[in-house]
């Protein structure tokens, strides 16, 4: 539909042109016997021929380019549509009023081509140039600065609520291996906020803990923390957002969560699992080690008893329901490494 649409514009223009120049040809020539009105209808016919394959091809052109479209705008955020729209609208009323005098005082022919020429580039630019200064037109504008998060040279990542609970994302950050530009979605706040509101005590000292390693990443040297408001249409959970807004902006998540890291492998995004790093790094505990561990809750089997480590590896302690709530020591009996982590099992000997 559009390529005959555009085909049927553009024979239309090329048919009065070739008719007003088959018309014309007979003054140009001094002792011309050509009758102005049979070279007017075969410019008028050449013309439509003309119009009729160049519409065609300006037609299949203008169809890639729609094809092309919504790639191009997946790639855009809404703060960068609506800056480059109104950069579009005030590029083309500015063509048209630099126009009006090529359009007046120079001939129709070559005015109403120049005026074209003038409001087309104008509005590309003006486009172009509002899209990129997106950030300042919205400050100017006096909306929010924070929708589009400006990205340094460096590497930009994103961290999502389970790296920020695990807090170790903190720890490389002041060693220097994580700097650069760091994202942190509204909506990740958000999450944040409704787990350290929880009437849970666990959950809600999790979720303090997160919202407490922000705050700290945010005064660390090398790291540039922004809280970006980007929106992400049509797509509903947290994790399809970080996913989204990843793929984006080609940024590296950050994520402890072994699912999310998995299914953003999988879209080709890079992830930085600061759980698999410490796991790697760490020297692993072997059997005979004693150490002081908090015990939780009572575990799945009788007389078991559950506890955590700093970075969150669940320990599996024999014989422990009993002192639930207390801190004792526990003598390591075996460790097991899964897809997701690691456990430990041990002793409790009273």
């Amino acid at each position: 539909m559009i390529i005959e649409a555009v085909r049927l514009v553009v024979t239309l223009g090329t048919t009065a042109v070739g008719y007003l120049i088959g018309r014309s040809i007979p003054d140009w020539f001094v002792d011309s016997s050509v009758n102005p009105e049979n070279a007017a209808i075969v410019g008028a016919i050449v013309g439509a021929g003309v119009g009729y394959v160049m519409g065609g091809l300006l037609g299949r052109l203008i169809r890639k380019g729609l094809d092309r479209a919504p790639e191009l705008v997946a790639r855009a955020t809404g703060p960068q549509l609506f800056a480059g729209t109104f950069g579009m609208i005030s590029g083309l009323l500015v063509g048209v009023v630099i126009s009006i005098p090529a359009v007046i005082f120079l001939p129709p022919a070559v005015g109403f081509t120049l005026a074209a020429l003038i409001v087309l580039v104008l509005t590309a630019f003006g486009s172009r140039i509002f899209a990129i200064r997106a950030a300042d037109f919205l400050a100017a504008a006096g909306l929010s600065a924070s929708l589009i998060p400006e990205a340094g040279d460096g590497p930009i990542y994103v961290i999502d609520t389970s790296a920020a609970i695990d807090g170790r994302i903190l720890e490389l950050a002041r060693a220097g291996l994580v700097g650069g530009t760091v994202w942190l979605p509204d909506f990740v706040i958000d999450e944040l906020q409704g787990i350290s509101d929880s009437g849970n005590k666990n959950r809600r000292r999790r979720g303090r803990r997160g919202l407490d390693v922000l705050d700290a990443l945010r005064s660390t040297p090398g790291v540039k923390l922004q809280v970006t408001s980007e929106s992400v249409p049509g797509i509903e959970g947290v994790d399809a957002k970080l996913l989204a807004v990843c793929e984006r902006r080609e940024a590296t998540l950050v994520s402890t969560d072994h699912n999310l890291a998995q299914a953003a492998g999988l879209r080709g995004i890079l992830v930085l699992n600061p759980h698999a790093l410490g796991e790697s790094l760490r020297p692993a505990l072997v059997s005979g080690d004693t150490i002081a561990l908090l015990i939780e809750r009572e575990g799945s089997e009788p007389g078991q008893g559950v506890g955590f480590l700093d970075d969150g590896t669940m320990v599996v302690v024999e014989d422990a329901a009993a002192v639930v709530g207390e801190t004792v020591d526990i003598e390591v009996a075996n460790t097991l490494r899964t897809s997701v982590g690691r456990m430990v099992f041990a002793r409790f000997d009273r």
